[in-house]
């Protein structure tokens, strides 16, 4: 099938033969659903806790925060091009709904406003000041999020990495030092080191700290083959094989780079403004105090099990009831050295209040166990649909990641991940129809055989920007 051409522009992207053959597979077959038990509620799989145990976590993370390896993580790879959709199709087909009229007659509002009045031409009508914001002018339709201007201060506007530097300032800051990593795509990363450059110092006194700024880029092995509707594989128009991104579960690579103890997760777009950031930082460090408690007994009952003679049901009681995995009947000492032996990732859930996106269900496994995923609609079978509309929270990516095993050593989080999980979607190039290949996202199938603890957290601690008008909701407007 492959030609000594092909075959090359497979090694060049560091995949083998036999990889782009299991993909191929994939698309022939299709991924099996996620074997749904049932959605994850408070008191079965959603912790609730209250004022006095929020205040136990915060303070457990903060007595251990200075010994402590802490990088924020945040995915800030994708092109803002879905935050600006609408704005395409009215400069481009004229296309002119509600968003539009919601964005013109609101236009003063917008943190960018000043950027954008400043490259306007004088009687600039509607059509001009909407293609000033995506094409030349703030050119926003070709940057990433991370770089469009979400909020207004008196001193100035921020964009949305700038509020990732204040974060990482108030809560993932260890011995004076806020270590950030960012996944950003190659042709984005001199746009992010060139605004960090300008802005750090400023941050850097205010908040009287260092940051440790690192990128990377997602890895072309970690790239998927497309193919036409026929699942033969898709060839450009000078022959060669076509190969695409496979979404954000690629980057369980680059988080196994991150050499930490405690790693924080969110979204470039989830920020809000200094004057609502309190339950952000709070719950942060709720959730981390609570990863921490369940590390150490975890590395407790590991080493017990390792000397040999502990009683079991304690540990199975503590397995069940803290690390939310329920153990078959006739579970030994085996299977709970096994289940404790995993990364541990404790996720703020918020309640559901319709937005889009997954959210916390138990799902059935291999070894007899049932365990917490975050699953998306796409990973469900039509059968248990009802199941996801009958959950009382999703997830808005809110994750604090414990990455290093009882004797301190990295875990390997490839290890980790459900290879049979991920899905197809159809998409185009150059006019034609193509089938792609997403690997299991990142805190889906690319975490799913790590230890997962849902807990509930506040609506207020979760501020996504999907599309620009989002920016004229309260989170992102001065107080």
């Amino acid at each position: 099938m492959f030609t000594q051409q092909d075959l090359q522009q497979i090694a060049d992207h560091g995949l083998t033969p036999g990889q782009v053959e299991t993909q191929l597979e994939n698309f022939r077959r299709g991924f099996p659903f996620l074997n749904v038990v049932r959605a994850a509620s408070p008191g079965d799989g959603v912790t609730v806790v209250d004022r006095a145990q929020a205040d136990e976590a915060v303070a457990r993370y903060e007595a251990a925060a200075g010994r402590l390896g802490v990088v924020k993580f945040v995915p800030a790879s994708g092109a803002a091009t879905r935050m600006f959709k609408e704005l395409f199709e009215f400069v481009n087909d004229g296309k002119r709904g509600k968003g539009i009229d919601t964005l013109l007659d609101n236009i003063g509002k917008f943190a960018f406003w000043p950027e954008l009045q400043a490259v306007l031409p004088a009687g600039a009508d509607a059509k001009a000041i909407v293609s000033a914001i995506v094409n030349d002018g703030l050119n926003y339709g070709r940057k990433p999020k991370g770089l469009v201007t979400f909020h207004a201060y008196p001193e100035g506007a921020r964009k949305a990495v700038e509020e990732h530097l204040v974060e990482g300032a108030t809560y993932a800051a260890a011995k004076g030092v806020a270590r950030i990593h960012f996944t950003v795509s190659p042709e984005h990363v001199a746009g992010f080191e060139e605004l960090l450059a300008e802005k750090v110092p400023f941050y850097e006194k205010r908040f009287g700290i260092r940051y440790d700024i690192s990128f990377s880029v997602q890895k072309p092995a970690t790239d998927t083959i497309a193919v036409n509707p026929d699942n033969t594989p898709f060839r450009q128009d000078d022959g060669s094989l076509l190969f695409r991104p496979a979404g954000h579960g690629a980057l369980i690579e680059n988080l196994n780079e991150i050499d930490a103890d405690l790693v924080f997760i969110k979204n470039i777009d989830n920020v809000t403004t200094d004057a609502r950031r309190g339950d952000t930082v709070r719950y942060k460090k709720v959730l981390a105090g609570i990863l921490l408690d369940l590390e150490e007994r975890a590395f407790e009952y590991l080493k017990a099990l390792e000397v040999g003679g502990a009683e079991l049901e304690p540990i199975a009681e503590f397995i069940e009831k803290r690390l939310c995995v329920k153990l078959p009947a006739d579970y030994d000492s085996a299977l709970l050295r096994a289940v404790l032996d995993r990364p541990i990732r404790v996720c703020g859930m918020v309640r559901n209040e319709g937005e889009p996106g997954g959210g916390p269900f138990w799902v059935g496994n291999p070894d007899g166990t049932e365990s917490l995923q975050i699953a998306e609609s796409s990973q469900i079978s039509p059968d248990d649909l009802p199941l996801m509309q009958s959950a009382t929270h999703f997830n808005p990516v809110d994750l604090v990641c414990g990455v290093r095993d009882s004797k301190g050593r990295k875990f390997d989080l490839r290890k980790y991940t459900d290879p049979a999980t991920g899905f197809i979607s159809s998409k185009s190039a150059g006019g034609r129809e193509l089938r792609a290949q997403e690997l299991p996202g990142l805190w889906n199938g690319a975490m799913a055989r790590w230890n997962t603890v849902f807990v509930d957290v506040p609506v207020t601690t979760f501020s996504p920007v999907k599309v620009v008008q989002d920016l004229l909701r309260p989170q992102h407007q001065p107080a």
